[in-house]
Formats: structure tokens, C-alpha cells, sequence
């Protein structure tokens, strides 16, 4: 039974770090999930599936952070000092790529703006559309794109911007970081 605790917390440590161990996504603010604090999503109520999300928290170029190969804004130091803690609890799956295109196969930019939590991880989508066909089965999407993941986190990371998606106009309002 020991054993078996054991093995199981090994493979359930492996798979949560696995998720982001390739190149981090950094688009053109220079920051990891576009400068927006990863903690404080954490700290946000979650609307019901079918629902449209809170926004997410502004980070700050004061509360800066150095993870993964990016940089990583933060809204307060106490929220800074949580990720130095423990980066792998806050950092978004699949080194911040869309959940859904990993599903699929496809390694691509997201919108920080289009997240869920879900087991205590972050997961992020490139457009709203896109959100509703990652609601339909979240669990089963979350599956393939872990399968995928094995497979494609040494890729190179997206290049591509999330902002200039048509889709994503009126999903954002504020640009991050913020300066102070």
C-alpha cells in the first residue's frame, strides 16, 4: 500500500511538472501570460462553465519574477514571493500555450483573459469560441493535451500574438504589465 502512495505521488508529480517544462510562451510585452499576475487567478471567483471569466489581474514591473526563461509580473510582492514559493502551482499549463490547441495537437498562443482552474491548475485558451469547444469536455481535453504535451513541449514556443486574433477584440481592456 506504501509502495503503491509512493509511486502514485511520483507519477502525479511527474505529470504536474511535465506541464511546463518546454519554452515558456512570451509574446510581445516581453512577460510570460502577457504580464498578467498568475497568482491572483487564484484568488478570483471562477464563473460557472458557459460563463465569461473575471479578468485577469494586471501584473507590475515592480514585482517582477525570473521563471522558466520569462519574465513574470506580478500585482503585489506577496503575490511575487507565492510564486517564488512555488512556481509550479501558479504557472499555466502547457508553459502557457492554449489547453485546447494542445488537445489538438498544435502548440499556440493564449489569451489570458480566456482561463479556468481546474484541480488547481491554470489552464489558458486562445479566443472565445475556442472556450466553448474546451467546455464541452474539459476533463477529456485535459487528457489529450497532457498526451500531446509529451510530445510536443521541446517545440519551440508560439510566435504568434493573441491580440492580433480578430476573435479576441473586446476580450481585453488593460494592457500588462503595468507600469508603476
Amino acid at each position: 500500500m506504501k509502495k503503491a502512495l509512493i509511486t502514485g505521488l511520483m507519477i502525479t508529480g511527474f505529470f504536474s511538472s511535465a506541464a511546463f517544462a518546454g519554452p515558456q510562451y512570451v509574446d510581445e510585452t516581453g512577460y510570460a501570460v502577457s504580464g498578467y499576475d498568475v497568482v491572483a487567478y487564484h484568488s478570483l471567483e471562477q464563473a460557472p462553465v458557459g460563463k465569461k471569466q473575471p479578468a485577469a489581474v494586471p501584473g507590475k514591473t515592480a514585482h517582477v519574477v525570473e521563471y522558466n526563461g520569462a519574465k513574470w509580473a506580478f500585482s503585489t510582492a506577496e503575490n511575487a514571493e507565492k510564486f517564488k514559493a512555488n512556481p509550479a502551482k501558479y504557472a499555466p499549463l502547457y508553459d502557457g500555450h492554449c489547453a485546447y490547441g494542445l488537445s489538438q495537437g498544435g502548440k499556440v498562443p493564449a489569451n489570458p483573459n480566456l482561463w479556468r482552474i481546474v484541480d488547481g491548475k491554470l489552464y489558458l485558451n486562445i479566443t472565445p469560441a475556442v472556450v466553448g469547444f474546451w467546455e464541452k469536455d474539459i476533463p477529456g481535453l485535459i487528457k489529450a493535451a497532457n498526451k500531446n504535451w509529451s510530445k510536443k513541449e521541446d517545440a519551440a514556443a508560439s510566435k504568434k500574438r493573441w491580440t492580433s486574433i480578430n476573435a479576441n477584440k473586446g476580450t481585453f481592456t488593460t494592457a500588462a504589465p503595468l507600469t508603476n
